[in-house]
């Protein structure tokens, strides 16, 4: 089904209203660890909650997946929200402002629609296709850097759980690469916030090695419509299929996918 995602963009803005007055009045609580150097708060399982009965009521007919819980209710027409709860959850159990909640909506493989709150910093961007991107209201767009040199970018975290040790020999292999041909990295612990900045000029790339939908889903949308690329890691169209996530000013995005490249014949190498 192929909808015009400005129709719901006021929805989704409500539902992570909700989620960001959760997350601003409450305490982390119990922390539970739920693998190898990962954990969930009890306030990323009451946002959750409370957004996903809200868009039940408000669109049924639409799917929902959220990080904590999984698929609660199935896509038949093909879209589906997809919730962060709570992104850069290790950054608000050390009351690191950098976190918030991430809300995007699919339309089959394609991310058409992003709300992302970062209630400690006072920033909530917004897109719909077709509608162009915002921070509070005010339209914002990517950064223009056409150069590696003069570009800030930001990587996603270490890998974590099975094969950390594997995957982590790639990251550090793209961060030496990055490290001898950008201005400066960045890692900022949330891949909410690593999207959302480059939407509005605040880093003028990121590279995450993975593409968990509930992490990138809103964030993808908010680029593309701040004119930003968001491609995988070989360069392609970015889809909830993708392996990476890769989202820069346009004429960075070949220099980063060969960059890249050459970061993955280096890690197999060593």
């Amino acid at each position: 089904m192929t909808i015009d995602a400005r129709t719901l963009l006021p929805i989704a803005e409500r539902a992570v209203s909700i989620a960001s007055e959760i997350i601003r009045t409450k305490h982390p609580g119990v922390v539970t660890a739920k693998g190898d150097r990962d954990m969930v708060t009890e306030v990323d399982l009451a946002v959750e909650y409370a957004v996903r009965e809200f868009l039940s009521q408000e669109t049924p007919g639409v799917g929902f997946m959220g990080e904590e819980e999984g698929v609660a209710s199935n896509a038949g027409d093909g879209l589906m929200w997809s919730l962060d709860p709570l992104d850069g959850t290790a950054n608000f159990t050390h009351g690191i402002p950098l976190c918030g909640t991430s809300l995007g909506l699919f339309d089959r493989d394609r991310a058409v629609l992003g709300v992302i709150d970062l209630p400690f910093v006072g920033l909530c961007y917004a897109a719909a296709e077709g509608a162009g991107a915002t921070a509070n209201g005010e339209t914002i767009g990517a950064s223009r850097t056409e150069t590696l040199d003069a570009a800030i970018v930001s990587v996603g975290d270490y890998a974590v759980g099975p094969e950390a040790e594997r995957k982590n020999r790639l990251r550090l292999a793209l961060n030496y690469q990055l490290a001898t041909r950008v201005q400066r990295v960045r890692m900022y612990g949330s891949a909410a916030v690593d999207l959302a900045w480059v939407a509005d000029g605040k880093s003028d790339a990121c590279i995450m090695l993975s593409n968990n939908p509930w992490d990138t889903a809103a964030g993808v949308a908010i680029a593309r419509e701040a004119g930003a690329v968001v491609v995988d890691n070989d360069g392609s169209l970015h889809s909830i299929n993708a392996k990476a996530t890769i989202a820069a000013a346009p004429k960075l995005v070949a220099d980063l996918v060969e960059l890249i490249a050459e970061a993955q014949k280096t890690s197999r190498i060593a």
